[in-house]
C-alpha cells in the first residue's frame, strides 16, 4: 500500500521499498513506495526482509530508477541516479534527550493515528502545576514544578520530544479575559430512592423499599405491541447470578419526572434494582446481530460499569419471545422495548408516589463557564436502521413514549444538554455486539459527560448524538452535517466517540475529518485494539482513546465490557486539553499495548486497566 504526501513526512527516515514493481527511468515519488508501519508484519510473514544498504526515503524522493525493480524492495544506490544529501539538524545526544522527552502514545488503532500524552498536570493551591512522568522510554519517575498562570484553566503544555523545554512559548500567559467563572444555567436533581428487594406478585406497588410488580401485567404489556409473542418476568439477586440467560438487549434504569421536564426540575430514580430485558424470536434465535451473550449472567455482563447492572443490584428480568425472523428488523427488537417499557411505567406511576429513603441526592448543573475553552462531546450512536436504532427524548427518562428514533430523524445531529443525558433522554434500542454496545443506563451516567460538566477548566457547550447510517453516501451527508454544526459552535475542542466497530468505524474517521480540517482539536474514543482495528483514518485521527478491556482484543460477548468508563473518560479529557494547548502527541505503537494504556492511567493517578480474560476463542 503506497503512502501519501502527508504521510511520507512522517516517514522520511524510514527506509524506502518500492510497494509494486517500478520501471526503470522513474521518478520516485510517494505513490511508489510502501508505507513503513506495516514493515514489522511483511517481516514476520516473510514478504519483506529489510537491507543494510537500503536507503531511507528522504534520501531517494525525486531519483530516477536506473534498473526494473520488483515489489517489496529494499532501494540502494546502484538503483538510482543520485542519493540525496542529508543534513542532520540535531547531533545523535540531542536526538537522544528529545526522544527522552517525548510523550509517550496512547492506544494503537490499527491506523497510523496516535493517542495520549502520558503526563501528569495537577495544579496546587502554591501556584505551582506538578508535572509527573511515571514511566517512559528511558525515562522514570521524573517530577517537576512549574509556575502557573491565572486566568483560564486550560492545559499548560507539556514539552514533547519537538518543543524546546526552556521555551516561553510552552507556558504562554492564557487572555485575562478568560474567567472561565461558572454561570449556572439550570438544575437538575435526581433523588436516589433506597430499593432492598423486589418481587413477582399480585399487585403493583412500592412499599418499605421493596418493589412488587403483578404478574397478570404482563396481559396487558401484551396488547402494546402484536410481535412480541411471549414475556416472562422473574427477579435475580446479587447472590444468585450464576443463572442463564438470553442475550442482553438492555438494562434500564427505573426513573421518572416528578417535577419539570427532561433535563431540569426533580428526578426519582429507585437505587438498588434495574430492568434486564432478554430474549430470543419464535424459532429460538437470539435477537443480535454480531455476537450474544447468552450465557450465565454472571459471566457475561461486566458489573459495575456504566452500563451494566452494579455489584449490589436486584436485577428485574424481563425476557421477551417475539415473532420469528423479526430478530433482525427494527419492529421486531422494538417490540421487545415497548412492551418492556409498558412494565416499567406501571412501576414508574408508583415511584412518583412512594415517599422512600432518599440515599443521595444527586445536584447536576448545566453551566457555562465563559472565558473556558468552549468544547462538545459527540457520541455517534448507531443509525443503520434494522436492529440499530436508538429513541431520543422520550416523555420520561430512559422510556419510550414521546421520544423520537434517530434513524427517522435522519440521523442528523441533535444537541442536548449535558442535563439532558443525565435525565435519561437516550433509549438504547441497539443490538450490536454486547461488550461494546452502551445500554440505556449508560447515558444516564455516562462518564464523559460527567467529566467535561465537572471540569473547570472547560466550557462543556452541548452533547451532540448523531446517528451512523448505512450507506456511505449517507455517512457523508450526515458528518458533512456535524462538521458544519461544529463549525457554527465556534468551539476550541471536542472529543468524538462510538459505540460497535467496522462498519460505522468509517462516518466515525469522517467526523474527526470534519473538526480537523476546520481547525478544531480533536480525541476519539472508539473499541480497536486488536479486532476492531480502523478500516479507514485521515491525518486528523491522531489522538485516539483505546475502550478495549479483553485480553485478546476482541469484542468478548461480555455485556458492556469494552466501553467508555471513568478511566477512559479522564484520559480523553486529558489528552484533549493536551491538544488545545499544541502538545505534539507521539504516534501509537503498530500494534496494541495494554501497557502503554497504563502507564497513561498511572500518570494521572488511575488505576490499571485489567483486561478480562473471558475464554473466548481469540
Amino acid at each position: 500500500m503506497s503512502i501519501t504526501k502527508e504521510t511520507l513526512e512522517q516517514h522520511l527516515k524510514d527506509p524506502a521499498i518500492f510497494c509494486c514493481r517500478r520501471q526503470k527511468g522513474l521518478v520516485i515519488s510517494a505513490a511508489d513506495l510502501e508505507d513503513p508501519s506495516l514493515f514489522e508484519d511483511m517481516e514476520e510473514a516473510g514478504l519483506l526482509k529489510l537491507s543494510d544498504d537500503g536507503l531511507k526515503i528522504e534520501q531517494v524522493i525525486g531519483s530516477t530508477l536506473v534498473c526494473d525493480v520488483e515489489a517489496l524492495t529494499p532501494i540502494t544506490r546502484d538503483m538510482v541516479d543520485k542519493v540525496n544529501e542529508v543534513t542532520e539538524t540535531a547531533s545523535e545526544d540531542d536526538a537522544e534527550k528529545e526522544e527522552e522527552g517525548s510523550v509517550p502514545a496512547e492506544e494503537n488503532t490499527g491506523v497510523s493515528a496516535g493517542p495520549a500524552p502520558q503526563v501528569k498536570a495537577v495544579q496546587g493551591g502554591n501556584g505551582m502545576i506538578h508535572i509527573e512522568i511515571g514511566k517512559a522510554e528511558k525515562l522514570e519517575h521524573l517530577s517537576m514544578d512549574i509556575p502557573v498562570f491565572s486566568g483560564t484553566g486550560a492545559a499548560v503544555p507539556v514539552c514533547t520530544g519537538e518543543e524546546d523545554a526552556g521555551t516561553a512559548d510552552a507556558l504562554s500567559a492564557p487572555e485575562a479575559e478568560k474567567t472561565g467563572e461558572k454561570k449556572v444555567i439550570r438544575t437538575l436533581v435526581k433523588k436516589h430512592i433506597r430499593i432492598t428487594d423486589a418481587e413477582i406478585g399480585t399487585e403493583t406497588s412500592i412499599k418499605d423499599g421493596k418493589i412488587t410488580i403483578d404478574k397478570n401485567i404482563i396481559e396487558r404489556a401484551l396488547k402494546e405491541d402484536p410481535l412480541c409473542k411471549k414475556i416472562e418476568l422473574d427477579v435475580i439477586k446479587p447472590d444468585n447470578r450464576h443463572i442463564y440467560t438470553e442475550t442482553i438487549m438492555d438494562i434500564c434504569p427505573i426513573a421518572t419526572k416528578v417535577e419539570g421536564e427532561l433535563g431540569s426540575g426533580v428526578t426519582k430514580v429507585a437505587d438498588g434494582v434495574v430492568f434486564m430485558l432478554t430474549g430470543v424470536d419464535e424459532d429460538g434465535v437470539q435477537i443480535h446481530e454480531f455476537g450474544s451473550s447468552e450465557g450465565y449472567l454472571d459471566e457475561k455482563m461486566y458489573f459495575g460499569h456504566p452500563g451494566c447492572a452494579d455489584e449490589n443490584d436486584i436485577i428485574i428480568r424481563c425476557n421477551v419471545v417475539i415473532e420469528k425472523k423479526t430478530g433482525m428488523t427494527r419492529p421486531g427488537p422494538f417490540a421487545a422495548h415497548k412492551c418492556q417499557d409498558y412494565i416499567i411505567q406501571a412501576v414508574r406511576d408508583e415511584l412518583k408516589k412512594y415517599d422512600g429513603e432518599v440515599v443521595r441526592e444527586e445536584v447536576c448543573e448545566d453551566v457555562r463557564r465563559p472565558g473556558n475553552p468552549r468544547v462538545v462531546l459527540v457520541k455517534e450512536i448507531m443509525g443503520q436502521g434494522a436492529m440499530h436504532v436508538n429513541v431520543i427524548c422520550p416523555t420520561e427518562p430512559c422510556g419510550i413514549l414521546g421520544g423520537q428514533k434517530n434513524v427517522d430523524c435522519g440521523n442528523v445531529p441533535i444537541i442536548l444538554t449535558p442535563n439532558q443525558v443525565r435525565d435519561g433522554s437516550i433509549h438504547a434500542l441497539t443490538c450490536i455486539g454486547p461488550a461494546t454496545k452502551e445500554m440505556t443506563r449508560h447515558y444516564i451516567r455516562e462518564p464523559l459527560v460527567e467529566g467535561l460538566a465537572a471540569d473547570s477548566e472547560m466550557d462543556l457547550v452541548g452533547v451532540i448524538f448523531v446517528g451512523s447510517p448505512q450507506v456511505n453516501d449517507e455517512k457523508m451527508w450526515v458528518s458533512e452535517r456535524l462538521g458544519s454544526l461544529l463549525e457554527s459552535l465556534d468551539i476550541d475542542g471536542c472529543i468524538i466517540t462510538t459505540e460497535g466497530f467496522g462498519n460505522n468505524h468509517i462516518d466515525f474517521i469522517q467526523h474527526i475529518g470534519q473538526a480537523g480540517k476546520r481547525g478544531i482539536p480533536v480525541v476519539g474514543v472508539s473499541f480497536c485494539a486488536y479486532q476492531g482495528q480502523l478500516v479507514v483514518g485521515n491525518k486528523y485521527a491522531d489522538a485516539m482513546i483505546e475502550e478495549n478491556m479483553d485480553k485478546g482484543g476482541f469484542e468478548n460477548n461480555v455485556a458492556g465490557c469494552s466501553c467508555v468508563t471513568k478511566e477512559v473518560a479522564a484520559r480523553a479529557i486529558q489528552m484533549l486539553k493536551n491538544k488545545m494547548a499544541g502538545v505534539k502527541i507521539k504516534p501509537a505503537p503498530k500494534k496494541w499495548d495494554n501497557e502503554v494504556i497504563n502507564n497513561n492511567n498511572r500518570l494521572l493517578g488511575l488505576p490499571d486497566t485489567v483486561l478480562l480474560d473471558s475464554g473466548t476463542m481469540h
